[in-house]
C-alpha cells in the first residue's frame, strides 16, 4: 500500500513539473523581457527624480541670483540641457510604458490561451484516465474471455475424443450387426438348403415305398396266378381285399399309408407350412414351396403412399418394409408387416423429385436419387441424412452399392456414371457413357462390374477393376430399367417398345422377349422385377395392370387395383408379395390369395 502511494506522489509530482514545464518554457522570453523593462523604468524613474531635483536646484540657484552672469549662462545651459534630456528620458519613458502595456495584453492573452489549453489539457486527461479505466475492463474482460475459452477448447476435445470413441463403438456395433446379419443369411441358406435336402430324402422314400408296393403287388398276383383257384383269387383281387390288406394283409398297409399321405403333400407344395397360412402372408416356407408357389393376387396392403405422383419402391432385404419415392420430394418407409397405413419414418432433404430407392444388401442403408442432381444416403435405424452426393449436371436416375458400404455409383442425365467413396463423401472415378443413364445394377457384392441402361438403347458393362468396358448390347428402343437375378446371370430389361427382354449374361444375349398386345410402359423410367429365384417376371404397364410372366414366356395373370399408370414394381426378396406404385399416388402389396 505504501508503495502505491509513493507511485502516486511521483506520479503527481512528475505531472506538475510537465505541466510546469509547458507553462513557463514559452513565457520565459517574454517574463524576462517584461523584468528588464521594468528595472528600465525604475532606473528612468530614479533618473528622472535626479534630474528634477537638480532642476530645482538650478531653479532655486538662479531665483535666489547666486553666481555672476557667466555662471548663470552655464546653469541655463545646463538647465536646457537637463530639460532636453528629461524630455528623452520622458518621451522612453512613454514608450516603455506602451512597450509595457503591449506586453501586459499579451501576457493577458497568452494566459488566455494557456488556460484553454489547459482546459483542453483538462478534458484530455479525463478522456485519457477514461480510455484507462476501459481498457482495464476490457483486458478484464479479454482475460475472462481467455479462461473461457480455454474451457471451451478443454470440452471440445474432451467432446471429440468421446465423439471419436461412439464412432469406434458404433463401427463396431455396425460390423457386429453386418456379421451377425451375414451369418443370419447363412444360417437361412443351410436351413433352407436342409430342408430341400429333407424334402428330397422324403421324396427318395416315398418312391422306394411305391417301388416296395408295386413288387409286392407284383409277386401277390404272380402267386394268385399260379394257386388252382385262380378265378376265386382273381376275384379278391379284382375285389382289392388282399391288395388293400384283409384280414390277413400287410402288418404296414395303414400306417405306409398315411406316410404316402404325407410325402404327398411335401411333393406337391400343399402343406401349410410351406405357403403360410391366411393370417401370415408373409411366412416364408421352403425353396420348392416358392419354386412352384401362386401368383400373388390378393390385394394385402393399399394406402396412400406420398401426395403427389409415386416414382420408385423397393423391399428391404431383411425386413418386411418396403421404401417409396416420389415427386413429393421424401422418401418414406412403411413396415407393411404390421399392415399399417401410416409411414415408419419419413426421410427429407431432397430439393426435387425422388427417382429411385435402393438398400445395401443389410438393409441398415438406404439411397435416393433424385431430380435436384443430387444423391442421399440416410440411415434406416434413425432415419438421419448421412451423405449428400452433388457433382451431376443432370438429374440423377439410379443409384447402387458397390463395395459396400463404402461406394455408391450413380446414373445420370448427364451421360455419365460416377462412382463415390462414402468415407471422404468425394466422386473418385468418373465414367462417360455417352448417352442418358435410366437405370443400373451391379453384378455382386463386390460390385465388380456395373451394367447400365441408356436412352441411346444401349445396354452398357463397365469393370471397375480393369476399368475395361466390354461390348454393348444394342435393344431396339430406349431401355428403361434393369434388373438382375441373384446368381447374376440373367438379366432382364424394360425397353420403350413395350417389351421386356431377358438376356443370359453367360451369353451376352437375349433368350426371351416378354410382350403383350395391351401392356405399355407407362414413363422412361419404369421399372420392371425379377421374383427371388428369377422364375417369375413382373412389369407396371400404362392402363394400371401389373402383368406378370413366367421365364418360359406364358403370361401368368394380370393385376388390377391401380387406377391409372403403374411406374414401378418390386418383388420381395424373402417372401411371395409385390409391391406397386403409380401416377395415383398408391401403393399396393400384393400377396398369395
Amino acid at each position: 500500500m505504501a508503495q502505491e502511494d509513493q507511485e502516486y506522489r511521483q506520479t503527481i509530482i512528475n505531472r506538475l513539473r510537465e505541466r510546469n514545464r509547458r507553462d513557463v518554457l514559452p513565457f520565459k522570453e517574454i517574463i524576462q523581457q517584461n523584468n528588464r523593462l521594468l528595472d528600465s523604468v525604475a532606473q528612468l524613474k530614479a533618473d528622472n527624480l535626479k534630474i528634477s531635483v537638480e532642476n530645482e536646484q538650478l531653479r532655486t540657484a538662479i531665483s535666489t541670483g547666486g553666481g555672476g552672469g557667466k555662471d548663470s549662462t552655464a546653469a541655463q545651459l545646463a538647465i536646457a540641457a537637463l530639460e532636453k534630456k528629461l524630455l528623452a528620458q520622458q518621451e522612453e519613458l512613454t514608450a516603455l510604458h506602451k512597450r509595457k502595456g503591449e506586453n501586459s495584453q499579451l501576457i493577458v492573452d497568452l494566459n488566455l490561451k494557456m488556460e484553454k489549453q489547459q482546459q483542453i489539457i483538462a478534458s484530455k486527461e479525463q478522456s485519457l484516465a477514461e480510455q484507462k479505466n476501459t481498457n482495464a475492463s476490457l483486458k478484464a474482460e479479454v482475460q475472462m474471455l481467455k479462461s473461457s475459452l480455454e474451457e471451451l477448447k478443454n470440452l471440445n476435445t474432451t467432446l471429440r475424443d468421446e465423439y471419436t470413441a461412439l464412432q469406434l463403438a458404433f463401427s463396431a456395433l455396425e460390423d457386429k450387426l453386418r456379421n451377425v446379419q451375414d451369418e443370419n443369411r447363412r444360417l437361412l441358406d443351410r436351413l433352407m438348403h436342409y430342408k430341400a435336402k429333407d424334402a428330397d430324402k422324403l421324396n427318395e422314400e416315398n418312391e422306394s415305398f411305391i417301388r416296395k408296393r408295386s413288387d409286392k403287388l407284383k409277386r401277390e398276383l404272380e402267386d394268385a396266378v399260379r394257386e388252382p383257384n385262380s378265378s376265386f383269387t382273381h376275384h379278391r383281387n379284382s375285389s382289392g381285399s388282399s391288395i388293400h390288406g384283409g384280414a390277413s394283409g400287410d402288418a404296414y398297409d395303414d400306417s405306409d399309408r398315411d406316410t404316402l399321405s404325407g410325402d404327398h403333400n411335401i411333393e406337391t407344395g400343399c402343406d401349410a407350412e410351406m405357403y403360410g397360412s391366411p393370417q401370415d402372408p408373409f411366412h416364408t416356407g421352403g425353396m420348392g414351396s416358392y419354386m412352384k408357389s401362386a401368383n400373388p393376387t390378393n390385394i394385402y396392403m393399399k394406402f396412400e403412399a406420398h401426395e403427389t405422383e409415386s416414382h420408385a419402391v423397393r423391399w428391404s432385404p431383411i425386413e418386411r418394409v418396403i421404401a417409396t419415392g416420389g415427386a413429393d420430394r421424401k422418401v418414406k418407409l412403411w413396415d407393411v408387416g404390421k399392415g399399417s397405413s401410416e409411414p415408419r419414418s419419413v426421410l427429407g432433404g431432397s430439393s426435387a423429385g425422388i427417382n429411385s430407392v435402393d438398400f445395401d444388401s443389410t438393409g441398415t442403408y438406404i439411397i435416393g436419387t433424385s431430380n435436384d442432381y443430387g444423391a442421399r444416403v440416410w440411415t434406416v435405424g434413425d432415419n438421419r441424412l448421412r451423405h449428400t452426393l452433388t457433382g451431376h449436371s443432370g438429374k440423377v436416375m439410379a443409384a447402387k452399392y458397390i463395395q459396400e458400404p463404402v461406394k455408391v455409383v450413380t446414373g445420370s442425365h448427364d451421360r455419365t456414371l460416377k462412382i463415390w467413396d462414402l468415407r471422404s463423401i468425394a466422386c473418385i472415378e468418373t465414367k462417360f457413357a455417352g448417352s442418358s443413364c435410366n437405370d443400373l445394377v451391379t453384378t455382386d457384392s463386390l460390385g465388380s462390374t456395373i451394367i447400365s441402361g441408356h436412352y441411346d438403347k444401349k445396354i452398357r458393362f463397365w469393370d471397375i477393376r480393369t476399368e475395361k468396358q466390354a461390348d454393348d448390347i444394342l435393344m431396339n428402343a430406349k431401355i428403361t430399367s434393369l434388373d438382375l437375378s441373384k446368381d447374376c446371370n440373367y438379366l432382364i430389361c424394360s425397353v420403350r417398345d413395350d417389351t421386356i427382354k431377358l438376356l443370359d449374361l453367360r451369353k451376352n444375349q437375349v433368350i426371351s422377349t416378354f410382350s403383350n398386345e395391351h401392356f405399355k410402359l407407362s414413363c422412361d423410367w419404369a421399372r420392371a422385377s425379377f421374383n427371388m429365384n428369377a422364375t417369375k417376371i413382373a412389369c407396371g404397364s400404362s392402363d394400371g395392370v401389373i402383368y406378370i410372366w413366367n421365364v418360359m414366356g406364358n403370361l401368368e395373370c394380370e393385376l388390377k387395383g391401380h387406377a391409372s399408370a403403374v411406374n414401378a414394381v418390386s418383388w420381395s426378396p424373402n417372401f411371395n408379395a409385390l409391391a406397386s406404385v403409380g401416377k395415383g399416388k398408391k401403393c399396393l402389396i400384393y400377396t398369395e390369395s
